[in-house]
């Protein structure tokens, strides 16, 4: 007697981090909702953390860590759809076209943040180190997040692709296979690439 196939599980289907959609075969993350997400928690992390730069009260800056802590690990080992910050994002951007991005290169770049906060709270817990210390860990943090929401460059992921073996090849704004025009030269919309920018010549006299 034949036995019957098996069904793949409901946790093979549905990865941890990101999701599967069709027609592409890796799971992905919507670039659109984690560059929103990662607005979201600059904005309250640099409130924070200036308040502690000015009143040296570490007590907001705490907070929005283990807030961080928190929003990074359900993203990594709980699912990234459970995640309220990053599904707040995804919330803010409903209205616009996911942009599907390489979900390992962002599991890469929210360990990084996850690790960075780990060893702000650290420093300020078992270790004892100086407030500047952590001051400048989180500094360096914002630096990222500010990166990402406001030039769409995460640095992290940017770290993915040199490291990994198996190199992402889906990156915001098609950063993994476009090549952009050289100094002077402009771009435009090639009809036939589906409204994919692509760079055009210009005569320089």
């Amino acid at each position: 007697m034949t036995p019957a196939p098996t069904r793949p599980t409901d946790r093979a289907e549905t990865p941890i981090v990101g999701e599967i959609v069709e027609g592409i075969e890796r799971a992905v993350v919507n670039e659109r909702a984690a560059r929103a997400s990662a607005g979201l928690l600059f904005l309250f992390g640099f409130v924070a953390w200036l308040y502690a730069l000015s009143s040296g009260d570490l007590t907001p800056l705490r907070a929005f860590g283990a807030a961080f802590l928190l929003e990074m690990n359900i993203r990594l080992f709980v699912s990234s759809r459970f995640a309220p910050v990053l599904a707040l994002g995804a919330l803010v951007t409903r209205r616009q076209r996911p942009e599907w991005v390489d979900a390992r290169s962002k599991q890469f770049a929210w360990a990084l943040g996850l690790g960075m906060a780990l060893v702000s709270c650290l420093s300020l817990g078992l270790l004892g180190l100086p407030a500047a210390i952590t001051l400048v860990i989180c500094a360096l943090c914002m630096t990222l997040l500010f990166a990402e929401t406001a030039f769409g460059l995460c640095i992290g992921c940017s770290i993915a692709r040199r490291v990994l073996k198996d190199k992402p090849e889906l990156c915001g704004g098609d950063s993994c296979r476009y090549t952009p025009p050289a100094r002077g030269d402009r771009h435009r919309v090639d009809p036939a690439a589906a409204g994919i920018l692509t760079p055009i010549t210009t005569e320089r006299s």
